[in-house]
């Protein structure tokens, strides 16, 4: 099997080499061959162990299939419970551009702060967290000055059904306890602290360092 593996991989790198550019491909076999495997390198230290875990083993199970099938979730009936709602608008505003995979992971990042306890304590304050700041609160939704209607039914009723999920136990699987996450359209001074640990779209997750009190 490891002979295999072997196999497989070099077969990939030869792949890589042979379908590169000219100028990679003037390379004498044994640079061409290290650069194939430092662009390989490179490409898993972006894979969490989450991301690496999911794409390795199969979902065995029919509600962990369906947690992630985009037409079953927009099936569901939806919720008028207000944590729902808050999570809900939050998952539609920041990230109904972005796939299902996205959209849980932006709603994770808003329960894992509801789970520390140098964040609010529930998912409506969360999100409203400073949102009398114009332009300065902690989700740029609520305190832009625009409306937070959703106006796109599919979309209302997709992040609906990801925030009824996430809200009734779905696993946080996807982002490794991420607390804080951006765009790539902007670098906010925070993220060269903390650690990065996923990437959906065009959304990047963050873990805040762990904060020690001294006595």
């Amino acid at each position: 099997m490891q002979l295999m593996n072997g196999r497989a991989r070099l077969g990939l790198v030869l792949a890589f080499f042979l379908g590169a550019t000219p100028a990679v491909a003037d390379l004498p076999l044994e640079q061409g061959l290290a650069l194939a495997l430092s662009a390989e390198r490179a490409a898993m230290r972006q894979m969490t162990p989450v991301v690496v875990s999911r794409a390795t083993t199969p979902l065995d199970s029919p509600e962990s299939m369906l947690r992630y099938d985009v037409s079953y979730l927009r099936e569901l009936p939806q919720s008028n419970d207000p944590q729902v709602r808050c999570l809900q608008e939050a998952i539609y505003h920041e990230a109904r551009g972005e796939d299902v995979l996205g959209q849980y992971a932006v709603g994770e990042v808003i329960l894992n702060r509801v789970d520390l306890p140098n964040f609010p304590d529930d998912v409506c304050s969360v999100v409203r967290q400073n949102a009398h700041r114009l332009n300065a609160c902690q989700f740029s939704y609520a305190c832009n000055g625009r409306s937070v209607e959703m106006r796109d039914p599919e979309a209302r009723r997709l992040a609906g059904a990801i925030a009824q999920m996430l809200l009734s136990g779905a696993p946080r699987e996807l982002t490794d306890g991420a607390t804080h996450f951006h765009t790539t359209a902007v670098r906010p001074s925070w993220a060269a602290r903390f650690h990065q640990t996923a990437r959906y779209g065009a959304h990047l997750f963050y873990r805040e360092p762990i904060r020690l009190t001294l006595n």
